[in-house]
């Protein structure tokens, strides 16, 4: 089985970023745009897992508790590593603070597991398309930049999600195997 952890985005967020991608994939077609359906926030990438380690996976998660829901605006467009050499073409998060806080505890909960720690900071994003090989068209750039302060919509969640990942010729396939509640919803 192939794994990660993600927060589900709204619908109406899901749309909006759709109705981008449709009108910038007009505009060059030569980048991996991700299919609106299969956007999410990745909180934890684990890879391969032995379906029969799962239940251990399950009730480290199930474990994890927080004291608020988080709160997510989806806003503003960049790059991963940068617009020079972009590999990642992103939608960004302005984030509560304890979204860091829940994808420490995955993290620390996973490691525990035999899952390496990442590396990296925690960068909360959505990614829209991969460069292969890594250059922005102008034509691209310039609609990039008119969307840049945009705002795709927001996200207040107690719960997130162990997701499958099945790779197909068409493109990944997601199926959510399970759904942990990490905080009591705000009244």
């Amino acid at each position: 089985m192939r794994l990660f952890v993600a927060l589900e985005i709204p619908t109406a967020v899901r749309e909006s970023l759709a109705t981008l991608i449709n009108s910038l994939r007009a505009v060059s077609s030569q980048l991996r745009w991700v299919r609106p359906e299969n956007l999410h926030v990745t909180l934890k990438f684990i890879g391969k897992w032995p379906p029969e380690k799962l239940d251990g996976l399950r009730n480290a998660f199930a474990a994890i508790r927080l004291d608020a829901p988080v709160a997510l605006d989806f806003r503003g467009l960049g790059f991963f590593p940068n617009e020079k050499r972009p590999r990642v073409f992103w939608a960004g998060i302005q984030a509560s603070p304890n979204l860091i806080t829940l994808a420490t505890e995955i993290d620390r909960a996973t490691e525990e597991l035999g899952i390496p720690r990442e590396q990296r900071p925690f960068s909360p994003h959505l990614t829209l398309a991969r460069f292969e090989p890594p250059s922005l068209p102008e034509k691209l750039r310039a609609a990039i930049q008119e969307n840049a302060g945009r705002g795709f919509g927001s996200l207040h969640t107690n719960q997130f999600h162990l997701i499958e990942s099945k790779l197909k010729p068409s493109g990944a396939e997601y199926t959510t195997l399970q759904t942990f509640p990490f905080a009591a919803v705000e009244a």
